[in-house]
């Protein structure tokens, strides 16, 4: 037996090597997303920057004239002008509240009535023909309508952007409950679940999607139909601001209104796609 002399080094490495870290997974993939989103996001950015420097060139060469098609500058002048004369904002407000309350209601018919319709066959043999003849109906053709019943108030404008929204949520939702896989539902009954926990624990998680994604389409919806709502004895909003500035030849405000609806129906559909990725989670979890 031999023994080690006093002060020679251990030849066990293991106990002196420092033990090395393990990578942090999470914060790699935490970064990878963060990069696909920021190339999404400026891949979104080259179609408009595209636009915008056509815009330009088409302005500056004199294709069009200044009528028809002011430079980008002239509408950043517009805008100035409005704010200077304390207008823009108060056309983006009034506009945004005519559609966040329609919005909501026609959101609210439309889950109510879709989800009765995709969960019970003879309600949907009794009203599903019905609502999709009234879906063929033009948004301008419900104005002279809604004007004989409910005045030019502001009730009409809400009702309207309320259809709009109505027919997309509607269509989504009795599509998708009507299509949960029937399987799934007898496990569900064989577990004792029945109507609304039925509902919320199998058939609502698995439409998930695509009522998220009805909501969606009833938001952007909503947005078109406001135009049309604000034809009515309008003085304040966008469409109003549209309609005002071709009758009086101000193409650098007509512009802006086109931009201002396309900014701000992007900006809440970013918004309520935001909202249902983070009701998503729960939403997964009940279906696992």
């Amino acid at each position: 037996m031999t023994t080690r002399p006093t002060g020679t080094p251990s030849l066990d490495r293991t106990q002196e090597r420092p033990a090395t870290p393990p990578p942090d997974r999470g914060s790699a993939r935490a970064g990878g997303r963060r990069f696909a989103q920021v190339g999404r996001v400026a891949a979104g950015l080259v179609v408009p920057l595209i636009a915008l420097a056509a815009w330009q060139a088409a302005a500056a060469a004199g294709v069009f004239t200044p009528a028809q098609l002011p430079a980008p500058s002239a509408v950043l002048a517009a805008v100035g002008e409005l704010i200077q004369r304390g207008e823009l904002w108060q056309h983006i407000a009034i506009s945004g509240q005519r559609v966040l309350l329609g919005f909501a209601a026609g959101a609210v018919a439309g889950l109510l009535l879709g989800a009765a319709v995709g969960l019970y066959a003879p309600v949907r043999a009794l009203l599903a023909p019905s609502v999709a003849a009234l879906r063929a109906v033009p948004s301008l053709a419900w104005v002279p309508l809604l004007v004989l019943w409910l005045g030019i108030a502001e009730a009409p404008k809400i009702v309207l952007v309320a259809i709009g929204a109505f027919f997309p949520v509607y269509t989504t939702v009795a599509s998708a409950l009507s299509h949960v896989d029937p399987h799934l539902v007898e496990a569900g009954r064989a577990y004792g679940l029945r109507g609304v926990g039925l509902l919320t624990r199998i058939q609502l998680p698995y439409a998930a999607p695509s009522v998220l994604a009805g909501l969606r389409l009833g938001l952007a919806q909503g947005w078109l139909f406001l135009v049309a709502a604000e034809l009515i004895a309008s003085s304040m909003g966008l469409g109003f601001l549209l309609i005002d500035s071709q009758n009086t030849g101000r193409t650098d405000i007509l512009l802006l209104s086109i931009l201002l609806l396309a900014l701000l129906g992007k900006a809440a559909d970013a918004l309520l796609g935001l909202l249902a990725r983070t009701l998503s989670g729960p939403l997964a979890h009940d279906k696992d």
